[in-house]
């Protein structure tokens, strides 16, 4: 298998109790509710072990380790469900992010001084994603998309190299959206993104590929020309009377 490709799979499979929820896949984008793609996403960083079939990263099989070091490798991913500190503000949240520039080492403990050499940093990641009137707002009080802004800038400040988005836009306003798409657009020209999103909007701006999951199994692949023009794929996603 190429090192050239960042992110592979072979017969990537699981299986819950007998139900199939991901089958033989090698990666998704979109799909209808239900088609197995956060379980696809939950295989690629480690949140799951396979059933059967091998990941590689960067040419290392990755298929046996553990989230944690996938991710010190540079493959970070952010979550359907809103992740951040509930307890800390915008700016405590990004800062702690920031602090994986120092290793092994997060100063919980240390004072707010000493971490201060990572303000400038978390001040243009929060501009970036639109929160710089929410930076002293504590996070559990952020309406549900401003949470989903400050989950992608904690993940642009673990600067990843692949970066895997789980519904990105998933309950933000258009403005909202018109700001993250921009923002992932920009981030993705020195990273790879793989991204779960429904929106298909935001997938027609975004995606230079796109592979379609439906029942854990891949449906279609090509841009979205090919894919949205693809008459399984309108049924998936309409029903048959708009196939």
């Amino acid at each position: 298998m190429s090192v050239d490709i960042i992110l592979a799979t072979e017969d990537l499979t699981r299986e819950f109790s007998g139900f199939v929820a991901v089958n033989g896949v090698n990666l998704a984008l979109i799909g209808p509710n239900g088609a197995g793609k956060t379980t696809c996403f939950n295989l690629l960083t480690k949140f799951l072990p396979p059933t059967r079939g091998r990941i590689v990263y960067k040419g290392h099989d990755i298929t046996a380790m553990a989230p944690a070091d996938v991710a010190r490798m540079g493959m970070v991913r952010s979550f359907q469900i809103s992740a951040v500190f509930p307890h800390l503000t915008v700016l405590e949240n990004v800062r702690v992010a920031l602090q994986r520039q120092r290793g092994g080492s997060f100063d919980f403990w240390r004072s707010t001084k000493a971490l201060n050499q990572y303000n400038e940093r978390a001040h243009a990641l929060i501009d970036d994603v639109g929160l710089s009137s929410f930076v002293n707002a504590t996070a559990v009080g952020l309406p549900y998309g401003r949470k989903r802004a400050l989950e992608i800038a904690t993940t642009l400040a673990l600067d990843p190299e692949l970066m895997l988005l789980d519904e990105p836009t998933a309950g933000m306003g258009h403005e909202d959206i018109d700001r993250i798409v921009a923002l992932i657009k920009r981030v993705s020209a020195n990273r790879t993104v793989l991204m779960v999103e429904h929106n298909l909007k935001v997938v027609s701006t975004l995606s230079d590929r796109i592979t379609v999951l439906t029942r854990g199994r891949i449906l279609a692949e090509g841009d979205y020309a090919t894919v949205s023009a693809h008459p399984e794929v309108r049924e998936a996603y309409l029903g048959v009377g708009h196939a």
